[in-house]
């Protein structure tokens, strides 16, 4: 499976498409960045995530270990086994840019050093606004390194 480059500038460039959030393959969703909305272009679906492996745009990252649907409050918890030693990370829904069920991954369009430097998860913060408002507004700053000319 090709890796989708998440600076390129592909898909749709107007905001008013795809329901009105638009779509830039491999990138960030044209117009406003939903953290805990899957995208609709990501296959998720209903679908059960959790053992799926995670791939970031530069390699793995571990193993879903909790996966949620929640209505405008969907994550993953990805459990990073020896990549960053006993820790899991929590990744907003958003990040999600494909998923590949035969081979069960998901595939994020973030790097491992994004992830890595992501506000620290806790099991008892997952469900915290003020957690979840520092990690949307984290991940959503990180589409602030698109190049220039290239449409959000």
């Amino acid at each position: 499976m090709d890796r989708l480059d998440p600076h390129a500038a592909h898909g749709s460039t107007d905001p008013m498409i795809d329901d009105g959030q638009g779509s830039i393959a491999g990138g960030a969703p044209a117009g406003a960045f939903n953290p805990w909305r899957y995208r609709d272009e990501a296959g998720v679906a209903d679908a059960d995530l959790v053992g799926y492996k995670v791939e970031a745009t530069d390699g793995g990252i571990g193993k879903i270990d909790d996966a949620s649907h929640e209505v405008g409050g969907s994550y993953l918890v990805v459990d990073t086994g020896p990549w960053i030693f006993g820790k899991k990370v929590m990744l907003p829904a958003g990040t999600v840019n494909q998923v590949d069920h035969d081979d069960r991954k998901v595939y994020v369009d973030r790097s491992k050093d994004q992830i890595k430097a992501a506000p620290e998860y806790d099991e008892t913060s997952h469900s915290d606004p003020a957690y979840r408002d520092t990690l949307g507004g984290y991940y959503d700053e990180t589409y602030g390194n698109v190049p220039p000319g290239t449409t959000r």
